[in-house]
């Protein structure tokens, strides 16, 4: 029996399945133009194909679409952390990225990179009293200000809140300080904020790196200069020296000598008498706190106070102080025959003041004692009580409504405006120990000094004359009607045991 030859498209047709099925969706199986079976599936084979190499090539665009857009998004997100989101400054991570690159091509013999770390001397003060968004603003303006100051090659970063750094590469010493001084003319001119023009100096610390540091050790040393440069004259350069870190580390241990002296009682409080010019009478005591150093002995409120500031524990000291002050109030109260008048006088911080729990904790010590809040005297500096944000304000209208006499302290020293002490919420003046000096010495002093006084009675306050040192000074002052007075010539700060005998003497 005689068969058919096979049908030679069978074999292309097996073959260019094969061929897509492996991949090759450019395969076509060639046609013979019959129109039978064989054709049909040719020709649906081809139609499939078709299909599946547009498909592919829409998947591949897409595909090389979303892995270009997730590049980009990688590239952004590796932008943004290196960046400070609002100055567009490079952050602390880039800027050790740079520093490590600048101290390892320093191993190899390039010239040292120079680090200088800037802190703005008032934006807290800007911050407070404009508010965060002001803040911001200045932020930003210092930002643009730093990065014109410096080179394109130097590298300007935000290290937090209002700390910068610029790192200049291959530098020396004296192109630093050159930088340096042109930072401090750049920020130490006016800012525009929006309608208002503000001013905010800057402290710089130096350092020239050395070979074998670290970028940690770089920026630490750098740092520890700022902070000394800090505690100069207002906008200062200071250049690293090995003596600072030894300093830095006496403050770190004091600090932490502070929070156990608070906890552990090592403060005590001395009292200077306020007196009735006149007659002498002791009216009340200002509170002075001394701290009783275990291995230093008695330290001076100069040689910690400032460091309590600094590092914010001068809320707790002043609690401390006002605490025991009171209680010392109590007791006088409850053993001797004090007048009902007599109070005591404690000095409040702007930091206390800005503290939304100081009206209450005044509250909380008044009832705890049973002392009348007229016989407290609460003394802020003259600046305080006229520069003094919404939170000040609130403070101050708390502790009038709670009955606290409110004090300014340094009189004399600040805006000494009429408009200003017409309109602050304050009992009491007290004149700065500056005005007094002249007294005795000085006729014009006396007539300056009988015109402040005068000011301050026309405002309906009572004056307080501070640093009386001689009965000349007493007797002029009477004479000129000051009601009250404080000084050495009555008596300097001593502790509550010899402000009691005074006041049994007095009895």
């Amino acid at each position: 029996m005689k068969t058919d030859p096979p049908d030679p498209r069978l074999h292309a047709l097996v073959e260019g399945i094969v061929r897509i099925a492996g991949g090759d969706l450019s395969t076509r199986i060639p046609h013979s133009g019959a129109r039978d079976d064989v054709a049909a599936v040719i020709a649906g084979i081809n139609l499939m194909a078709d299909d599946l190499q547009t498909i592919y090539q829409e998947l591949e665009k897409r595909v090389e679409s979303r892995t270009a857009m997730l590049r980009e998004a990688q590239v952004e997100l590796e932008r943004m952390a290196l960046r400070d989101p609002l100055t567009q400054l490079a952050n602390r991570t880039a800027l050790n990225s740079v520093l490590s690159h600048a101290l390892a091509e320093t191993s190899r013999g390039e010239m040292p990179p120079a680090l200088l770390i800037l802190d703005l001397d008032s934006f807290k003060g800007i911050n407070d009293t404009l508010g965060h968004s002001a803040g911001d603003d200045v932020l930003r303006v210092v930002a643009s200000r730093l990065q014109d100051a410096v080179r394109e090659t130097d590298t300007v970063a935000r290290l937090g809140g209002d700390e910068f750094a610029v790192m200049l590469p291959k530098s020396n010493l004296v192109r630093a300080r050159r930088v340096a001084n042109r930072i401090l003319k750049a920020l130490g001119e006016s800012l525009e904020i929006g309608d208002l023009r503000v001013t905010c100096g800057t402290s710089i610390g130096v350092r020239i790196a050395e070979a074998g540091q670290s970028a940690d050790e770089l920026v630490m040393e750098a740092d520890t200069a700022m902070y000394a440069a800090k505690a100069q004259p207002h906008s200062s350069i200071k250049v690293f020296e090995p003596a600072l870190l030894y300093a830095r580390r006496l403050q770190s241990v004091m600090i932490t000598e502070m929070r156990e002296a608070i906890r552990q009682d090592q403060l005590t409080l001395h009292y200077q008498p306020v007196v009735e010019l006149a007659t002498g009478r002791i009216e009340g005591v200002e509170a002075l706190v001394r701290w009783c150093h275990p291995e230093r002995g008695l330290l001076m409120p100069d040689q910690f106070i400032p460091l309590a500031e600094e590092t914010g524990m001068i809320v707790d000291l002043g609690h401390w102080v006002l605490r025991n002050a009171v209680r010392q109030l109590r007791d006088w109260q409850q053993a001797l025959n004090v007048d009902s008048s007599f109070n005591v006088r404690v000095n409040i911080s702007t930091t206390e003041l800005r503290n939304l729990e100081l009206i209450e904790h005044v509250r909380d010590i008044l009832r705890e004692t049973g002392v009348d809040a007229a016989n407290l005297v609460v003394e802020l500096t003259e600046s305080m009580a006229v520069n003094g944000g919404n939170v000040d304000k609130y403070s101050l209208t708390g502790l009038r409504r709670l009955g606290v006499k409110l004090e300014i302290d340094d009189f004399g020293t600040g805006y000494s405006s009429i408009s200003y002490l017409r309109k602050l919420p304050v009992n009491v003046v007290k004149i700065d120990k500056s005005l007094i000096d002249g007294l005795g010495t000085d006729d014009e002093q006396g007539n300056f000094v009988g015109a402040v006084l005068h000011l301050i009675h026309a405002c309906g306050l009572k004056a307080v004359a501070e640093g009386i040192e001689t009965a000349e000074q007493a007797r002029i002052l009477t004479a000129l009607g000051c009601a009250s007075g404080q000084g050495y010539y009555f008596s300097r700060p001593v502790p509550a045991a010899e402000i009691e005998s005074m006041l049994r003497l007095a009895e």
